[in-house]
Parts: C-alpha cells; structure tokens; sequence
C-alpha cells in the first residue's frame, strides 16, 4: 500500500535530478586568527558577569566565551551555506521539472496534488543525505532569513547562541505552510541526484 502523502508519479522511471552542489565554509568565512575573535571580544565582554576575580581570570573567561561565540557562528555558517546552496538546487530542479513532461505538472497549484518548493527539503531528508552537523529545515530558515550570510560582528550573543535556531526554524516552517492545503511529497525511490561539495 503506497503511502498517501507521497505524489503519484506516472510510470516507474527514476529521475534524474540537477547534483546539489553544496559550497564550502571558506568561500564566506576568513581564515581562523586573530581578527575573529577580536570581532566577537565585546559580545564576550558584555556577558561576564561582575565579580571580583583577577583580571587574567576575567581575560581568561572573555577569550573562551569568544571562542564559544566564533564557534557558534560557524555553525550558524555552515547551515546557512547548506541553505543557499540547497536553494539553489531547488531552482535548477524546478528548471528540470519544467523541461519533462511527467514532472511539469507537479509543481503548478492549479493542479492537485501538487508539491511545494519544501517538497524538495522533505526528498533531501528522505533520501537520507549527509550532512555533517548540519538541520535541514534550520538551514533553509537561515537561507530565507538572510539573503547574504550576516558578518559576525552583527551577530549579538543572545542571537548566536540561542535565537538564530528558533528564528530559522519559524522562518523555515511559515514558508513551508505558505500554500492553503497540506503538499504531496515526492516519492525518494523515484528520483537520484548526487550531492557534490565544492570550493574545498
């Protein structure tokens, strides 16, 4: 018994997808040093609480939760390049799509059931793709949060370590939901694509 949720796509034909070309973290993000931390050392600052510890202690505390913070934000990079580049694998899809007959229809909402764009998110997750530390549904919500990837000296404490997560999840799910109807899903065992990491 076929599972409801998935869309029928006629005959039994694997399609062939668009590789999801996945860009690496150090085409956005400057070499490890000095200048990072410096960057994050005021956020750092501003989280040490009053006390009356020496000041190596102090200078001790403010470098690791820097640390922690540069940290943090090359998680919150890594997803947001998994979300671009996952976007625009998307597109290439829907240009695929749009070129073969079987497809084409199921992804125009006059006809039902069709998918959404986060079909496209739910088959990556279905397929059971790799990738290393790294949430899918987060990672579009900071894609469709950011245009570009915000510098790190933009980003506060309280977003790095506990905002920037329930923001991309919320960013992530309104557009999912954007369509009226619950979407048909696509069927993992009726597409193959490669996932290729680039810019290493």
């Amino acid at each position: 018994m076929r599972d409801g949720r998935y869309i029928e796509i006629p005959g039994s034909k694997t399609h062939e997808l668009p590789p999801l070309l996945v860009h690496a973290m150090n085409e956005y993000v400057p070499a490890e040093g000095a200048a990072d931390l410096d960057s994050v050392m005021p956020e750092a600052e501003d989280m040490l609480a009053a006390s009356d510890a020496d000041e190596e202690m102090v200078e001790r505390r403010k470098f690791e939760l820097a640390l922690q913070l540069t940290e943090q934000y090359k998680a919150l990079m890594a997803h947001w390049l998994w979300g671009d580049s996952i976007l625009e694998w998307i597109r290439q899809c829907e240009i695929t799509f749009e070129a073969e007959d079987t497809l084409r229809k199921l992804l125009h909402p006059d006809v039902w059931p069709h998918a959404s764009r986060a079909s496209f998110v739910t088959l990556l997750a279905d397929k059971r793709i790799e990738t290393p530390g790294v949430m899918l549904e987060r990672a579009m919500g900071l894609r469709l949060t950011f245009r570009v990837p915000p510098p790190i000296d933009c980003c506060s404490n309280q977003f790095l370590f506990y905002l920037n997560s329930t923001m991309a999840n919320a960013a992530y799910q309104t557009w999912a939901r954007m369509i009226p109807r619950v979407p048909a899903l696509f069927p993992p065992e009726r597409f193959h694509f490669d996932v290729v990491s680039i810019g290493n």
